[in-house]
């Protein structure tokens, strides 16, 4: 948990940094920023922050050492010594520079703020966030004056939607420190800000081991299990209901304990535990088989689990319970139907 109730903004700088592919250079300012205005303050906290809740941990990392990392060693020289902050937040501009090299990438303001008294998971900490302005919105301006009103436009940005940002934590620096990205552009090919600029993976905590093996299981049940067995759709729904349900009502996950209550046949626990493997080496995931449930985690990775049962064009069944209570048939005419049993109406 983020708590931001008491946080300060010690440090702000603002540059900008454009495409590099279109050669849209940047624009280094002579110096940080001066918020004299509390409001104009107010606004920006809620802007740079409000996005930022039960957010996904991260670390930075490099393939051959931590202190390859660009931003990860600029990031740390700013915590090491606040008098470096401004010459860091240019470098660190440089760098997002060097990345954005995408066609599809926008240019936009860069801003590099220094927070104090931000408390992450009860413990309070020193902050630095980098926050990348890509998209304005056109604003009406309703004056009123003496008997009537002008109206004009302006561009401007929306404080309610932050388009890239990052804040990184002062804790566990040997490990590539704790960090929290927010990017509302979900298309893969603009991964520029999590993969190219900052360069960091999930860190090994029981949010990405919820998440994680949720995943597995969903593509497993979704896309081996038919390979394999003969299981109709409500057989696959009833085994991603089981698998919620069992996160739902447990608080620490063990992996037998999983495979024995969600899929009881030995022969589908096998196959699963292949594909587990299989999936693990394919995608470079680190997981625990014994670990504390994440409800964050779990409450995001729930919403994927379909549970809906689509019949033609004609029928939606919805299925939250047990899977005893449908039949499955074929007429003698070929055609098929579901036969469902329940004891009231509501």
């Amino acid at each position: 948990m983020i708590d931001f109730t008491a946080v300060k903004l010690q440090n702000i700088a603002t540059h900008f940094v454009g495409n590099k592919l279109r050669d849209e250079g940047i624009k280094i300012s002579s110096g940080e920023v001066n918020i004299v205005e509390e409001d104009t303050k107010k606004y920006l906290l809620k802007y740079f922050l409000s996005s930022f809740q039960d957010n996904e941990k991260f670390n930075f990392t490099n393939p051959t050492e931590l202190s390859l990392n660009a931003v990860y060693t600029l990031i740390n020289r700013i915590f090491s010594n606040s008098d470096s902050f401004y010459e860091n937040t240019v470098e660190l501009s440089k760098h997002l520079y060097e990345s954005s090299t995408h066609p599809k990438v926008n240019g936009g303001e860069f801003t590099i703020c220094l927070f104090e008294s931000i408390f992450l998971d009860g413990v309070e900490t020193t902050a630095i966030g980098l926050f990348k302005t890509e998209v304005k919105d056109v604003f009406l301006k309703f004056d009123p004056t003496k008997d009537n009103y002008t109206i004009k436009y302006d561009n401007g940005v929306n404080v309610a939607k932050l388009d890239k940002g990052c804040i990184i934590f002062d804790q566990r620096t040997e490990d590539g420190f704790t960090v929290c990205i927010v990017d509302s552009n979900k298309s893969n090919v603009t991964q520029y800000w999590k993969d190219d600029f900052l360069s960091i993976r999930p860190s090994a905590d029981e949010y990405h081991f919820t998440k994680n093996f949720l995943s597995i299981t969903k593509d497993f049940v979704t896309k081996q299990l038919s390979e394999e067995f003969e299981v109709s759709k409500a057989d696959k729904i009833d085994l991603l209901n089981r698998s919620v349900e069992y996160f739902k009502t447990h608080d620490r996950f063990e992996k037998e304990s999983f495979e024995e209550e969600v899929f009881h046949n030995p022969e589908m626990i096998k196959s699963f535990r292949s594909y587990d493997e299989q999936y693990r080496e394919n995608k470079n995931v680190e997981i625990s088989d014994d670990f504390q449930i994440s409800s964050q985690a779990l409450k995001k990775q729930s919403r994927v689990f379909k549970s809906v049962l689509k019949l033609d064009k004609n029928f939606d069944i919805y299925i939250h319970g047990n899977k005893e209570l449908i039949e499955k048939g074929t007429e003698k005419d070929g055609r098929k139907y579901y036969k469902i049993y329940y004891e009231e109406e509501k």
